[in-house]
């Protein structure tokens, strides 16, 4: 039993030691490029949390990293609050609306929440068209600092390493062991005495928040910029995807699935399609197709299977 809680560290300081490392041999570009990859790793462990321990499906999420990253907009722009401050406030913010969210998800399940999550990731991007005074409408709005990448590789991966950290404290718990009761059989939990209202709702709550922070260091990554069609569905299916290509139900392939959907565009932006003038969206398509037919539980099961070899 203490041999896990050993390796999950140990593995935890190697990764510290390797993203502080790779910090002083990138380039500026690729600095920006490395921190995108940290804010989707956000997004998609509170998202693992919902779906994957839970057991609840949501294609909203992009909407939650709307009101976390207009947050620090606003505040930064209006209030002038230091843009690292503006971080809990979103969160907290995030959590409150996701506890919101949660309680009527209480009577639903499967593709009924889908949709109602849905329906969710549509209408909250246009809030800032609605309230333009505030938001800056289709034009968006800017943040009163636009802090450099190397700055921002060191805050993403921190808060990376702190929603990790957060995360595996509250799932390796009494917390956690609700969470996963809940996603095996919600009438069992029951019967063991487990609240399914409020862990369902609570459960939303984290994963919300956790979203929020990536949104708002989502703004920062974008040149300090928040604009509406940042945050539109496709932001949500992106996340989704990503914890799909993660694997759900396990925080170690979180770092896949973000590298994945934050470099997969980059790169397929490159490959040659003649004759089509979206050969980057062709690309990205076909490859996620190839990736789910390969890895159907993600890359933790691949891992899983390799184990099992290896022990055979």
């Amino acid at each position: 039993m203490r041999r896990i809680p050993v390796a999950g560290a140990t593995v935890g300081l190697l990764a510290t030691l390797v993203i502080v490392l790779l910090h002083f041999g990138l380039s500026s570009y690729h600095q920006g490029l490395a921190a995108r990859v940290a804010v989707y790793f956000i997004a998609i462990l509170g998202l693992n949390i919902l779906i994957g321990y839970t057991g609840q499906i949501s294609i909203g999420h992009g909407a939650f990293m709307a009101i976390g990253g207009y947050t620090t907009a606003i505040m930064s722009a209006d209030h002038h609050l230091n843009l690292i401050a503006t971080l809990p406030l979103s969160f907290a913010i995030t959590f409150a609306c996701g506890l919101i969210v949660g309680l009527p998800a209480l009577r639903l399940s499967g593709v009924y929440l889908a949709l109602a999550t849905f329906a969710l990731a549509v209408s909250v991007p246009q809030f800032p068209l609605k309230f333009s005074k505030f938001t800056g409408g289709s034009n968006g709005m800017q943040t009163a600092q636009t802090p450099g990448n190397s700055w921002l590789y060191w805050v993403t991966w921190s808060c990376a390493g702190i929603g990790f950290v957060l995360a595996w404290l509250i799932l390796r718990g009494r917390t956690g062991r609700a969470f996963r009761a809940v996603r095996d059989s919600a009438l069992a939990a029951a019967s063991s005495g487990v609240s399914l209202p409020i862990y369902k709702t609570l459960a939303f709550g984290i994963s919300a928040a956790y979203a929020g922070v990536a949104g708002s260091l989502f703004v920062l990554v974008t040149n300090g910029f928040a604009q509406p069609n940042e945050f539109g569905v496709l932001l949500s299916l992106q996340l989704l995807i990503g914890a799909a290509v993660a694997g759900l139900g396990s925080l170690w392939g979180v770092l896949a699935g973000a590298a994945f959907i934050a470099l997969l565009p980059t790169i397929s932006a490159s490959a040659p399609l003649v004759g089509s003038s979206h050969g980057q969206d062709v690309v990205f398509g076909l490859i996620v197709i190839l990736i789910m037919l390969v890895l159907p539980n993600g890359v933790v099961g691949l891992l899983a299977r390799l184990g099992q070899r290896r022990n055979a």
